[in-house]
């Protein structure tokens, strides 16, 4: 496990939820290069981890993320060209990691997520937010253009909808993130843990490995033609996995009218 300060926490439950939680809450969880730096080696440490089904990603206080640091910023706002470049490097290998972790992602979204914040719930599979939550695409205020990011925003809210909000920078609420595809679910403050605990319950009720092939395939396919070697590897893909052996035991425990061998907790005694 590697080593975290008091602004970012790690929890691992013993039904193979992991949680990430930015802990920040007096700066609104804003991030500069360390937490950057801590949730990249946390990030590629899930992704190693065989135990680990799917992760949640949330913040403690009122604000989900502010975005970068102001401190960061006025210190990056001295540095070299060369510096500025690794310091972006960085943040995108971070996201890249968030985007393409094997496991599926839960963003947690309880209130404001500014800037790069947007970026965060953009890389992850599932956004789950509060009615109070609320986004905005900050850079151009400042000046700045939400590069790093930009990626994974735009696949997450479409092309036309990121050229108006990179150039306007408005805040828009929860209803209009879920509209414009950002956010999959809005539900009241006090009912977001329980929403998040029924979608992680939902999730761990599938095969952990057909979870990982499913992600990757879609983003295998995304966007690509319906050529005969698509065609081909899509047939490949799930005559691979009827075979395996998570595949013949799920199979096999849905036509035994029993639960598969995945859906055990560690401490269930009782046969599946």
């Amino acid at each position: 496990m590697p080593s975290l300060s008091d602004k970012v926490l790690f929890d691992l439950d013993d039904q193979g939820v992991a949680t990430v939680t930015l802990n920040n809450a007096e700066k609104h969880n804003a991030f500069d290069d360390e937490i950057i730096k801590q949730l990249l080696a946390i990030f590629t440490h899930i992704a190693k981890r065989s135990d680990i089904k799917v992760m949640v990603l949330a913040s403690r206080g009122k604000s989900f993320s502010a975005g970068a640091d102001l401190g960061w910023m006025k210190r990056m706002a001295s540095y070299s060209y060369d510096d500025n470049l690794t310091d972006a490097n960085a943040l995108a290998a971070m996201l890249k990691a968030l985007n393409f972790m094997p496991q599926p992602s839960i963003a947690k979204i309880q209130g404001a997520a500014f800037g790069g914040a947007v970026g965060l719930a953009s890389c992850c599979d599932i956004v789950i937010a509060s009615n109070k939550a609320s986004f905005c695409l900050s850079e151009v205020k400042l000046g700045l253009i939400p590069a790093t990011i930009s990626p994974y925003v735009v696949s997450a809210i479409g092309l036309k909808a990121s050229r108006r909000y990179f150039q306007t920078a408005e805040r828009f609420f929860a209803d209009k993130a879920m509209h414009l595809g950002l956010v999959d679910e809005v539900v009241e403050l006090d009912a977001l843990d329980d929403a998040v605990k029924t979608m992680t319950t939902s999730l761990l009720a599938n095969g952990p490995l057909a979870m990982r092939q499913a992600k990757q395939l879609a983003f295998d396919v995304a966007y690509k033609d319906i050529s005969d070697t698509l065609v081909a590897d899509t047939s490949e893909r799930i005559a691979a996995i009827r075979v395996s052996g998570e595949g013949q035991e799920g199979l096999s425990a849905f036509f035994e009218k029993r639960r598969p061998s995945w859906q055990q907790c560690p401490n269930d005694k009782r046969n599946p």
